[in-house]
């Protein structure tokens, strides 16, 4: 295992980050912020206790997640794509280094700066609604496997990507409305009993259903079937990439 090899990625893709933490830290903190102060007290208010918790602590836990998955998309997709438009990725490919230690040094720095963003938005979030984390192991098993998971999702999206605007698509539209609709604001237990089952079909349910669990106890699905997707979806972004680097798919274009 060559390890000054994958430091050396891992601290480039962090400095890179620390020099747009407006953007890539202050923003998001900002943004989620603004649903805290509309969903959680100016809506919230309004609404009664949802399995016991209230509205402005229930809805901490899927704005997290929401965050969560897609600053793990876009800082993976990003970090890979980058060295391919401007052509250094030929740099990395002649050098001493293995694929998995280029997976390791960017998809764990991605999975670092999501980690970060998704701790500071908890820690932000006590300034406006009373939480309780009941399984705090348990939610730091979720956050990591989440960032991981979606982490190696976007290194598989930055490989594929053509240009940024394909970089944006999955993100904007597939990774937001699927967390949007995966219970984030809501329990899906309040839903027609059709729609309960169709909901079953996004996987996002299961992310926020099991990370809302290590909060309050309390879960739309099961938490060990939660655990079980999170770990299958981790295997099949894993199994694509080895497929990538394996055949070489677009990873020198």
């Amino acid at each position: 295992m060559n390890l000054p090899a994958i430091r050396a990625i891992y601290k480039f893709e962090m400095a890179r980050w620390r020099r747009t933490l407006w953007q890539s830290v202050v923003s998001p903190v900002v943004s989620t912020s603004l649903y805290f102060v509309v969903f959680g007290a100016a809506i919230g208010a309004r609404i009664a206790h949802i399995e016991g918790v209230s509205y402005g602590a229930f809805i901490v836990p899927g704005l997290i997640m929401l965050m969560l998955l897609t600053q793990s998309v876009m800082n993976a997709s990003f970090g890979i794509y980058f060295p391919r438009f401007a052509g250094t990725i030929y740099e990395i490919l002649s050098a001493p280094i293995s694929y998995l230690e280029i997976v390791i040094g960017y998809v764990g720095a991605a999975a670092t700066k999501s980690i970060l963003i998704g701790l500071i938005i908890l820690a932000t979030a006590f300034f406006f609604v009373p939480i309780r984390i009941e399984h705090p192991l348990f939610m730091l098993l979720f956050l990591v496997l989440t960032a991981v998971t979606f982490s190696l999702f976007g290194f598989v999206l930055g490989i594929w990507a053509d240009g940024f605007e394909r970089l944006q698509i999955v993100p904007l539209l597939i990774i937001t409305p699927l967390t949007f609709l995966g219970g984030t604001f809501y329990s899906i237990s309040v839903l027609p009993p059709f729609w309960q089952k169709v909901t079953l079909f996004n996987p996002v349910v299961y992310l926020v259903s099991g990370f809302r669990w290590s909060f309050f106890g309390t879960a739309d699905v099961s938490v060990g079937v939660s655990l079980g997707m999170t770990i299958l979806f981790l295997l099949i972004c894993l199994a694509v990439v080895w497929w990538i680097f394996k055949t070489g798919y677009r990873l020198k274009s």
